[in-house]
């Protein structure tokens, strides 16, 4: 527990078999419960995850693959139906510091966030370490995200270590989520639709040879379509 609440870590994996052992060997102690979900992996990742030895593990497993979001949002409902306070997205590739964490989870512990999100871009390590074309899209993203989910102070939306809380989970409606690339700024505009609030921590980047699978080029035209569909249904959960 984290300030007398109850901690899950979602670990969303797909092909993971190089990263997935040492992520979760790190969890910290005081993390109640941790679900990775399998998304169709077509490597070793469940075998190592199984490997850990860790009893607050268990494994998840979707027979076809339902991207990030999807394997987020099913990590979600396997938090709130094992009764967790907050929910923690740490991802399988080991990319987030687990240090970070009792930062992350402090706004909700005060009860002064529903939601918050890791900011890179306020790390002064981040500039030396993430590859510029990587730096200059997430910029870009933040800033057309911060108009489709009403979040004007999100500097850093595709960061994926969040934390949110239970009672905030059961205001959304997981199936009109976006589950595939732009998940994260989609799940934002339902934040946003459903009254969360949502605050920001500085948190430490890790590129160790990982490789994020996102082609910049090839990305635009999808995102740009979950950003205009964001931003739509926003405005018409909200006006209407």
């Amino acid at each position: 527990m984290f300030a007398h609440k109850t901690v899950s870590v979602v670990v969303p994996a797909y092909n993971e078999e190089n990263f997935i052992s040492s992520t979760l060997a790190v969890i910290p102690a005081f993390v109640d419960d941790v679900i990775v979900v399998d998304d169709f992996s077509r490597d070793d990742t469940v075998e190592r995850v199984r490997q850990v030895g860790d009893r607050r593990i268990r494994v998840v497993r979707h027979t076809t693959n339902q991207g990030v979001g999807g394997a987020i949002l099913t990590g979600y409902r396997e938090a709130l139906a094992y009764g967790s306070d907050v929910a923690v997205v740490m991802a399988g590739d080991g990319q987030m510091d687990p240090e970070d964490l009792p930062a992350l989870l402090e706004p909700i512990a005060q009860g002064e966030a529903d939601y918050v999100k890791g900011n890179r871009f306020i790390h002064p390590h981040t500039y030396r370490c993430m590859p510029r074309v990587r730096l200059l899209g997430n910029v870009g993203l933040s800033l057309l995200t911060s108009v489709a989910s009403g979040y004007w102070n999100i500097l850093d939306s595709q960061c994926g270590y969040t934390a949110v809380t239970a009672a905030a989970l059961r205001r959304l409606a997981f199936d009109a989520i976006y589950p595939r690339y732009g998940f994260p700024n989609d799940f934002l505009a339902h934040l946003h639709s459903a009254g969360a609030r949502v605050a920001q921590v500085r948190v430490r980047p890790i590129y160790d040879g990982q490789d994020s699978g996102i082609r910049p080029l090839a990305s635009v035209p999808s995102l740009s379509y979950v950003l205009a569909r964001s931003w739509v249904h926003r405005l018409a959960r909200e006006l209407l």
